[in-house]
């Protein structure tokens, strides 16, 4: 999973061109290989290593830790066992006791963080200004390659990406999307190659105002579907009554819930896999306990 943090550790990376960057992280990361050695060991010895420091505030521990919490136990109103209970309490603690799916995330946004990550152009004249809207969760190889699509559009493309509210994304996904909140996804998104602006907390409707604003050419949407507003409008009337909506065909099926839905699935055959484990040695365990009993007895009656 690609988020903003590695992000920042690629540019840093590309801008290293003559050197051989084979892995980049953190001081705080462990790089050891099973027998104890230094992961990096030779590429430092060949001065051919470089480490960049990603953006602080979030890692794929954390956002895998929010995902966790987008269970059929947690959302379809059912009482949720004290087992697990006592499981999501516990899981994904660091030694501060912080969880990472109920915590406000660490990650805080300045002005200095959107520089960097934004490209600082305005749109030029001859440009086609192409405007897109959604959440953009989990920033993925979905929204990559709708993004590239669009921007294959026009010869000289200026794309720019509308990011909803947090509060008007779980109106639409529900459960508790978004897993990524609307700092951390402006990140995302203006890390993309593909987008030139974000307009953070779009509106969900595409006024007039904001086409107008912007100088919008054309307005595009993926092939999901496209929930009704609040008061049942369709949210892209308005570019629809201009004649400049699209819908563009990504080709990929990736999808924000089929990634949470991929680590779910693998998160309960973990623990099913654990629990027939742990039911095994449980079993042996008793049934050597019986036999020590058992000889005990006999021993006994031997005197």
């Amino acid at each position: 999973m690609v988020h903003y943090g590695h992000s920042n550790q690629l540019r840093q990376a590309r801008a290293m061109g003559d050197y051989l960057i084979v892995g980049v992280h953190t001081d705080d990361d462990i790089t050891l290989t099973v027998d104890g050695r230094d992961t990096y060991e030779e590429v430092k010895q060949a001065g051919r290593y470089r480490e960049c420091q990603r953006t602080q505030g979030v890692s794929t521990t954390d956002l895998v830790g929010r995902m966790l919490l987008v269970t059929k136990a947690h959302h379809s109103g059912h009482e949720i066992s004290s087992e697990y209970r006592e499981y999501a309490d516990s899981f994904g603690k660091c030694p501060g006791g912080r969880n990472p799916w109920t915590g406000v995330s660490q990650f805080l946004q300045t002005s200095q963080k959107i520089i960097q990550f934004a490209s600082g152009k305005e749109p030029q004249p001859g440009e086609t200004v192409i405007y897109v809207a959604g959440a953009f969760d989990l920033f993925h190889i979905g929204h990559v390659d709708f993004l590239e699509k669009v921007h294959g559009l026009a010869e000289r493309p200026y794309v720019i990406a509308g990011l909803h509210f947090d509060q008007e994304v779980n109106h639409y996904k529900g459960k508790n999307y978004p897993i990524m909140n609307l700092h951390e996804r402006t990140l995302s998104v203006l890390a993309c190659r593909y987008v030139s602006e974000v307009v953070i907390g779009a509106p969900y409707a595409v006024t007039a105002e904001l086409l107008d604003h912007f100088k919008v050419d054309l307005v595009c949407h993926g092939k999901t579907e496209i929930v009704p507003d609040k008061d049942g409008s369709d949210p892209y009337q308005e570019p629809k009554r201009r004649g400049i909506f699209c819908q563009i065909d990504s080709g990929s099926d990736l999808t924000t819930d089929l990634i949470v839905q991929r680590i779910i699935k693998n998160r309960l055959e973990y623990e099913a896999r654990n629990q027939k484990k742990e039911a095994k040695e449980l079993a042996f365990l008793e049934a050597r306990r019986r036999q020590e009993v058992q000889r005990e007895r006999e021993s006994d009656c031997d005197f």
